[in-house]
């Protein structure tokens, strides 16, 4: 288990807490962190401690007026197999913000939790390592 000053945090602000731990523990391999509120949760995968605050916590209060609603910023998630986690998640009836977009690293696709936060699932193209010398 990772300790919590190694977790690397990111807020997202969300019109509705327990819709969105539901979003990222139902869809995503997150684990609850702390007991869901009203005004905040937190949810952790591996070492990334995702803060989720409502519209009276302090995080969302803090937010300029001018700078309200969803933007090209996203939380990275690294999958081994794209094509069933998409399948999985359409099974599920989450849909997506992307189609399929492969480039030299891989291959990704956006989706958005309830609150319209960009996710972005990516699967590396697997790396060639050169062969291990026998002895």
């Amino acid at each position: 288990m990772t300790a919590p000053g190694e977790y690397a945090s990111v807020r997202y602000l969300v019109d509705d807490v327990p819709a969105a731990v539901d979003f990222y523990t139902r869809h995503l391999g997150f684990t609850p962190h702390t007991n869901p509120a009203p005004a905040f949760a937190d949810v952790i995968r591996g070492s990334l401690r995702l803060l989720l605050s409502g519209p009276a916590s302090s995080g969302a209060r803090a937010t300029p007026a001018d700078n309200t609603g969803p933007g090209r910023n996203r939380i990275h998630l690294i999958v081994s197999d794209l094509d069933a986690e998409i399948a999985s998640l359409r099974d599920a009836g989450v849909a997506f913000r992307s189609d399929v977009v492969t480039g030299p690293g891989g291959r990704q696709i956006l989706l958005a939790d309830p609150a319209g936060n960009l996710i972005e699932l990516f699967q590396p193209t697997a790396q060639r390592h050169a062969p291990t010398p026998t002895t």
